[in-house]
């Protein structure tokens, strides 16, 4: 069960960045970047705050 929020955020950094490719694709940069800022977001919160509790 403590599993389910570290497999969530990374499953929300991997579609943040796969909509990120997709508004590089069609030209919407602004939109890109922020879901690029985001997934970064995420992936930082995820390592710091789950990874090392479940690690020990």
């Amino acid at each position: 069960m403590a599993e389910l929020i570290p497999t969530a955020l990374a499953v929300l950094a991997t579609a943040l960045i796969g909509t990120a490719l997709v508004a590089m694709t069609v030209g919407e940069l602004r939109a890109a970047g922020f879901c690029f800022l985001c997934a970064s977001l995420v992936i930082y919160f995820r390592e710091t705050r789950f990874v090392e509790q479940s690690g020990s």
